[in-house]
């Protein structure tokens, strides 16, 4: 086991439910977020807007989730582990998005308002999605 790279570590087969609902729930999430400016008729128009309003956020996502352990071994075990470590992925995921808005995006800021509902309201799709599933499973 010593031997194992430190990615290796941080996935286990076993969590692959609980990653695909993460990206559901974040993408849904984004896609309200996206209502709020936009019409549906504007983004059945121009999926791009869509795809640039969620696109930073999931790519941010799937970089550090891995990386903190949100689909290591105790990321799958029960919600007591699998919730904080949703979070601890989050907090991060939504930096790196906020990050890549501003600096690929221009004249899309990371005001603070919006930092924050991105910080809060992530955290709390992630927690409801990992509770449910721990409980409904």
């Amino acid at each position: 086991m010593a031997d194992q790279s430190f990615l290796a570590r941080r996935l286990d087969a076993g969590t692959w439910p609980i990653a695909v609902g993460d990206v559901a729930v974040l993408l849904a999430f984004l896609l309200a977020g996206t209502l709020q400016h936009s019409t549906a008729e504007q983004l059945s128009a121009d999926p791009g807007i869509y795809l640039l309003a969620a696109g930073p956020f999931v790519l941010g996502w799937l970089l550090c989730a891995p990386l903190v352990g949100a689909y290591s071994p105790g990321g799958g075990s029960a919600p007591n582990s699998s919730i904080p470590l949703a979070i601890r992925s989050w907090i991060p995921a939504a930096v790196v998005g906020m990050a890549i808005r501003v600096v690929a995006l221009p004249g899309r800021g990371a005001e603070a308002t919006f930092a924050v509902v991105m910080l809060v309201g992530g955290t709390v799709v992630l927690s409801v999605w990992r509770f449910l599933y721990f409980k409904l499973r």
